[in-house]
């Protein structure tokens, strides 16, 4: 038995009875205001059914069983664009007036067109050398705010005994501070190095690539006794695509189209916590 899961902040009846009679889904169940389950779909329809929701902009999930929640163990998610709403490093050199240079190179090792991660990193942040250390804590205070739902999400997988994970390509200052804010229970990223209150352009240490990111969650793994179909991870760049592949729940959130062919699950209009509307959680989803 296969169900379909949708989701849109917009999700409305003439949309959610248009897939429905695609489907040929034997009832609906409405889970909150912007989400439905389609019961007992015709998987012979799915990829019809793909392309539908893509064009009325509904994002979709594919389950042959809801599952509890407290049986996953893990929650992995990377930072920049996907927990946060921007790229630390960018805006970092905008502070210098660098931003077009550097988003550049972001933008092309994120659609997986740099295939060296390390090696981007570097040349950017060499580009941030000069710029004040103080410009770390003003682009965090000013610029940075997390993605809708996701404290929701963080929440409730924590409530459910998951430990929660942020790895990131960028920086620890950043890891750091939203591990304490959310109660994270690891956090893994890169060090910048500073000298006499300025960045000197440089990483300290190895660097966090798409390889040490799935090392990261592969070590948590092996923690906690988690499988893939254990693991919920999320990420939007090409240097999260080693990540995911060790999730069965690997989701693609606002991201590159490398990402969303290799990924599971898309999250290209819902906020984070939509997740959430994949598994059964008491007092949280009402079904």
């Amino acid at each position: 038995m296969t169900h379909l899961i949708l989701q849109a902040p917009n999700l409305n009846t003439e949309r959610i009875e248009n897939i429905a009679a695609v489907a040929r889904a034997r009832g609906v169940q409405n889970l909150s205001t912007t989400a439905v389950r389609l019961l007992d779909i015709d998987p012979g329809e799915s990829q019809e059914l793909k392309q539908l929701c893509d064009n009325l902009h509904v994002d979709y999930a594919f389950l042959d069983e809801v599952r509890p929640l407290h049986e996953c163990k893990i929650l992995a998610m990377d930072m920049d664009s996907t927990l946060i709403n921007i790229e630390c490093i960018d805006e970092i050199a905008d502070m210098a007036g660098r931003k077009a240079q550097v988003s550049a190179i972001t933008e092309a090792a994120m659609r997986g067109e740099i295939t060296d991660f390390a090696e981007s990193l570097r040349r950017r942040v060499a580009l941030l050398e000069g710029v004040p250390a103080t410009a770390l804590e003003q682009v965090y205070e000013e610029r940075l705010r997390l993605n809708a739902g996701a404290e929701t999400l963080i929440q409730a997988a924590k409530k459910a005994g998951l430990k929660v994970l942020l790895v990131s390509g960028g920086f620890t200052f950043f890891t750091e501070k939203l591990k304490q804010r959310l109660g994270l229970d690891q956090a893994h990223a890169n060090l910048l190095e500073t000298a006499n209150g300025v960045l000197t352009g440089k990483v300290l240490g190895d660097i966090v690539d798409a390889q040490g990111k799935a090392q990261r969650l592969q070590d948590l793994a092996r923690e906690t006794g988690a499988q893939a179909h254990q693991i919920i991870a999320l990420g939007d760049g090409a240097n999260d695509l080693k990540m995911l592949a060790l999730a069965d729940y690997s989701v693609a959130y606002r991201a590159k189209p490398v990402v969303r062919a290799q990924a599971n699950f898309a999250l290209n209009v819902s906020g984070l916590d939509a997740v959430l509307n994949w598994f059964d959680i008491p007092g949280v989803v009402k079904y």
